[in-house]
């Protein structure tokens, strides 16, 4: 099996919401020398993005997509294990994480999670709907590097304007970066809310993220 077809076979498992067939692909990666993030990002996660647009587009609905994120979870676990102890980095950065309040939306916020994640990041999760609250007691308690929010409809996009000004009334906008994502966002709007960084979508975010972690 090529290496385009055990990714494909995996992305299918996410989208068929069957895990043992994922494990089958795992398993014939392992012994074609694919890594776990690639496994992750081109396999795993590009099943997760399809399920979310098929959910956008009504094709399927929450419960699927619920199963369809378990068994993924199940899957990245797996995945990770494979990683040997001695060869697994240091903490790339702390970032904390989440979907602004009064947005819902979190398939998307939770793809950028385990992609982080598999990329050495360790990251704290505040959630969806999340309390603009919730970013910056958790930035405090953890000392994060990072804080990334995001916002997938316009009318919870000023959220994230709001949260610049919080992490400046706090105190802490000068030591942390701050990153922005969601399918309304652009270049245009991080410059103007005055955050650090966009990421069009979780390959991306990895990228900005390890960018402004070197700045």
């Amino acid at each position: 099996m090529t290496r385009d077809e055990i990714l494909t076979k995996l992305s299918e498992a996410i989208v068929d919401n069957d895990e043992d067939a994922g494990l089958e692909a795992i398993e014939q990666g392992i012994k074609e020398g694919l890594s776990p993030v690639e496994m992750i990002e081109q396999g795993l996660s590009a099943g997760m993005l399809d399920v979310g647009e098929m959910f956008e587009d009504g094709e399927i609905f929450l419960p699927q997509v619920m199963m369809a994120a378990s068994t993924m979870a199940n899957l990245v676990e797996v995945v990770q294990k494979e990683i040997p102890e001695g060869e697994k980095a240091e903490s790339a950065g702390k970032i904390v994480l989440g979907t602004v309040e009064g947005d819902v939306h979190d398939i998307g916020k939770n793809i950028v999670k385990v992609l982080l994640q598999a990329n050495g990041f360790e990251v704290y999760d505040v959630g969806r709907d999340a309390p603009l609250e919730s970013f910056i007691e958790k930035a405090k308690e953890v000392d994060a590097d990072i804080v990334a929010s995001s916002a997938l409809m316009t009318g919870t996009m000023q959220f994230q304007a709001t949260l610049e000004e919080m992490l400046k009334d706090a105190g802490i906008r000068d030591r942390v970066k701050t990153m922005i994502g969601g399918a309304p966002c652009t270049d245009h709007w991080a410059a103007k809310i005055g955050t650090d960084a966009y990421a069009e979508n979780a390959s991306e975010a990895v990228t900005k993220a390890r960018e402004l972690m070197a700045m």
